[in-house]
């Protein structure tokens, strides 16, 4: 497998990487999560060793999919994620990226994934830093599908 170094970091990653949304939520009933973590480590064995997951997949429970998975995998293997996902009280997701909402965000993230740093780190981010749209079912989440950027920490 060959491996792409990110931007101007130090960081390098296969070149084929797994984005983990699916294994939990989004395409209809979430799989078998035995089955999702016995693909996730085939994956590593295979060289893959870029995994993507957000806090908006489950939500929460991909990023706790993912650090299971790659439990046996730590310091092999990269964990990009994305923050800034609320529950507001009716249920529904919320993105909040004000400067107050990172840290807690960030810890929980490290919490779920069960590690002492995430190596990718993103938010969407709306005009003046903070992006409190709302959406059902990940609707609205992805600022992408909004001309937005998404910006990486």
């Amino acid at each position: 497998m060959q491996n792409r170094k990110l931007g101007t970091s130090d960081l390098e990653v296969s070149a084929l990487g797994l984005g983990c949304m699916g294994m939990s939520y989004a395409y209809g009933p979430a799989p078998d999560r035995q089955e999702m973590i016995s693909l996730i480590r085939s994956a590593v064995e295979l060289g893959v060793t870029f995994f993507d997951t957000a806090q908006a997949y489950g939500p929460f429970t991909d990023e706790e999919l993912v650090g299971v998975a790659l439990a046996h995998f730590r310091g092999h293997v990269a964990i990009a994620t994305k923050f800034g996902i609320g529950i507001d009280p009716g249920g529904q997701q919320i993105v909040d990226s004000r400067p107050e909402y990172i840290k807690p965000s960030v810890e929980s993230s490290l919490e779920r994934l069960s590690v002492e740093a995430i190596d990718l780190l993103s938010t969407p981010r709306g005009p003046g830093g903070a992006d409190r749209r709302r959406g059902r079912s990940g609707e609205g989440l992805d600022s992408r599908r909004q001309g937005e950027p998404f910006r990486s920490i």
